[in-house]
């Protein structure tokens, strides 16, 4: 029986889906063209994410992360603002059907300072994490992750995104 509501449906323009050249694992180009588009986007991410789900998320500095970010947290069940934690390298939000653990390592100055925080134990634990700038801690990174590449294109509109989905 209809409610008669009408659901937001999220349309995407899938470009690709290939297996990569490198045998990493699956590459998905998908292109937004709102910021709504991208929360969509990192909505539909959360409402899939597992216990152990990793993402990485790269872009240069106001392409949409934290946008992405707050989609992905909605999709988890979390109601909380989300912000970037820039100055404090990981906040942590419980309240939603997995906790989440959203790291922001823009400002290491080292490697070792994961250790410091407790890194694998969010890594490995029972939650997902999201880590902003990871190319930065690339040796460190688990074997398994997905990682989520946002790049601007302004010929093609301002709020045009070409966002990039990669299993490792």
């Amino acid at each position: 029986m209809s409610s008669g509501r009408k659901k937001d449906v999220l349309y995407l323009k899938i470009l690709n889906t290939v297996i990569s050249k490198n045998g990493k694992g699956e590459l998905m180009i998908i292109e937004t063209n709102s910021e709504k588009e991208t929360w969509d986007l990192g909505f539909s991410l959360g409402e899939k994410a597992c216990a152990g789900q990793v993402y990485t998320l790269v872009g240069d500095l106001g392409v949409g992360k934290t946008i992405f970010t707050k989609g992905l947290a909605k999709g988890l069940g979390i109601d909380e603002p989300v912000s970037s934690p820039t100055f404090t390298i990981v906040q942590i939000y419980d309240e939603g059907r997995l906790p989440f653990y959203h790291f922001d390592v823009y400002r290491i100055g080292d490697v070792e300072e994961m250790d410091e925080i407790g890194y694998e134990d969010y890594i490995y634990g029972e939650g997902v994490s999201l880590i902003e700038w990871a190319n930065l801690i690339e040796e460190i990174l688990p074997e398994h992750y997905t990682e989520i590449k946002i790049e601007k294109d302004l010929e093609k509109g301002f709020d045009y995104r070409r966002i990039t989905i990669c299993e490792y």
